[in-house]
């Protein structure tokens, strides 16, 4: 384990960016956080999370995937994949790190997705303990430890020093170009600091909720629950859960003509909307429970019946600060299956 202090962190960013593009997050105009490239002068922020979750390095809103001309019966294609760029995002909560693995046993099971494998392997992790946890975060409920988040490298922050210590090969070859700037310590803060962020965590009102009553194989006793309706009768179809999730993965590819040839694209899809997954026949889910239903029965589970138990959620806690009707995957959890009555 290695430390620097907080003094030194602009020195920090500095030496990483000379290897690589540097994103961390960044206080906007209206109080929230988001993700920037460090440039000279950028102010770290101090805000628990950022509204929209670092998924947007490895899978995009809107990505080019291929161009191409047609003439008569011939088409001619063009490949448009180049290699990513060399980039760290720094800051990362433990929830999002957790998104990673949910999101690579989409994108990376044969065939792998070669845009998001691409991205990921020039892409290093260094998240960020969390040292506020809010009265939104369930991410316990999950498995996940906010106090010890994984990625390439982790990192915790006291009031005076920031403390790493590397677990990936990525990680530990990072962690060695700031050997000059950071030295060696024990983990006596560190553990201090877990214990801190493991009380709080305790006193959320969000602790005990619970997975009980669903996972693989609830489907028949879950599809045709009465709950649905009520659950999902002030839904507005936005979509918004799903844009601000960091484990949603649906997408669309539509074509566009420039006039001079044509760009297939992919972008951002929700469950939540009408057209989704529409064909020539009509659309498979016809009503908004319907649609409602899809969006919480693959996270917890449809994913984990295919996915070796692990749930499709990290409890962020952004599609409870985000829904503009207050439905979410927690009101859905205490309704249905093992949270009734909470």
């Amino acid at each position: 384990m290695r430390k620097c202090s907080l003094e030194k962190i602009n020195e920090i960013f500095a030496a990483i960016a000379k290897n690589a593009a540097l994103y961390l997050p960044v206080d906007r105009t209206d109080g929230s956080a988001a993700y920037k490239k460090w440039e000279e002068g950028t102010v770290w922020s101090n805000a628990l999370n950022t509204v929209r979750s670092p998924k947007d390095f490895f899978f995009p809103q809107t990505e080019d995937l291929m161009r191409f001309k047609t003439k008569g019966k011939t088409v001619q294609l063009e490949d448009i994949r180049t290699e990513a760029e060399a980039f760290v995002v720094f800051g990362v909560r433990a929830c999002d790190v957790k998104s990673f693995d949910i999101l690579d046993r989409v994108f990376l099971t044969e065939p792998a997705d070669s845009f998001y494998a691409n991205r990921r392997n020039h892409g290093v992790i260094v998240s960020l303990a969390c040292t506020r946890p809010v009265e939104t975060c369930f991410c316990k409920t999950f498995g996940i430890d906010p106090s010890a988040p994984a990625g390439d490298i982790s990192a915790w922050k006291t009031e005076s020093d920031i403390f790493f210590e590397a677990n990936t090969e990525k990680g530990k070859a990072l962690l060695h170009t700031l050997s000059e700037l950071t030295e060696e310590c024990d983990d006596g803060a560190v553990a201090e600091q877990k214990a801190k962020i493991n009380a709080v965590m305790e006193k959320l009102p969000l602790k005990d909720l619970s997975t009980k009553g669903f996972g693989g194989g609830k489907t028949a006793e879950l599809f045709d629950a009465p709950e649905w309706d009520e659950l999902s009768s002030a839904c507005l179809g936005c979509g918004t859960c799903t844009f601000v999730c960091p484990t949603c993965q649906c997408y669309d590819i539509k074509d566009f003509n420039t006039g001079n040839g044509v760009i297939r694209f992919r972008c951002w899809d929700s469950c939540m909307y009408s057209d989704f997954t529409k064909m020539a026949h009509g659309n498979n889910r016809l009503t908004q429970k319907e649609r409602f239903r899809q969006r919480f029965m693959h996270k917890l589970v449809y994913y984990p019946e295919n996915n070796d138990g692990l749930f499709s959620c990290v409890g962020c806690g952004r599609c409870l600060a985000k829904c503009p009707i207050s439905m979410n995957i927690v009101k859905v959890m205490k309704k249905i299956g093992g949270n009734k009555g909470e």
